[in-house]
């Protein structure tokens, strides 16, 4: 008779016991897969940024250029100098120095000779000549980043910071171009 319940096999407890315990694991396996993501996400954002340095760096170079970048809150774009007008203007039919814009829960802090600068949320227009006072902007607009056509740029450090856990990592250049990765551990501020 005792070996007849032992063939009957398991009970609905040892079931239910067992499906609480694979749901957890699966529970804790999931989260930590979305954080590394996350992490993955923002670091992903400042690699994008040095590729594309890098880039106007060597176009900079190559065709004797002069490049500008422009850091907003949410985003940056890239200008380019005209030498007959003395004047920044937008990058037209360029495709990879196009506007950037990051992640809505993300934000971009940087500092120019360690003082830390306030960005605005929105682009100035340079293309408004409609504007009375845009005309007056648009002559003294520089823009916050210069990668000059010998290949040169202002030092800098900009950090791209996720607000929801303040998780941040950075790019630091210095006067000759070089551009340095900059991970959270890393980071002082």
């Amino acid at each position: 008779m005792i070996d007849a319940c032992r063939e009957r096999g398991f009970t609905l407890i040892e079931i239910l016991v067992t499906l609480v315990i694979v749901s957890i694991i699966l529970s804790i396996a999931v989260m930590s897969l979305n954080l590394v993501s996350d992490d993955r996400e923002i670091r992903t954002e400042v690699r994008r940024l040095m590729s594309l340095l890098e880039v106007a760096q060597d176009d900079a170079v190559l065709q004797g250029r002069d490049f500008g970048i422009e850091f907003l809150l949410g985003g940056y774009r890239f200008v380019e100098y005209d030498a007959y007008t003395g004047q920044w203007h937008d990058i037209f039919a360029a495709d990879v120095l196009r506007t950037r814009k990051i992640p809505d829960e993300m934000e971009i802090s940087l500092y120019l000779e360690d003082k830390r600068v306030l960005l605005d949320k929105n682009a100035l227009g340079l293309g408004e000549e409609d504007q009375a006072n845009s005309t007056a902007e648009i002559k003294n607009y520089a823009p916050h980043l210069l990668i000059f056509s010998s290949g040169d740029m202002t030092p800098f450090e900009v950090s791209i910071r996720r607000e929801t856990d303040q998780l941040a990592v950075a790019l630091k250049g210095d006067l000759f171009g070089n551009i340095e990765f900059i991970d959270d551990e890393d980071m002082q501020r």
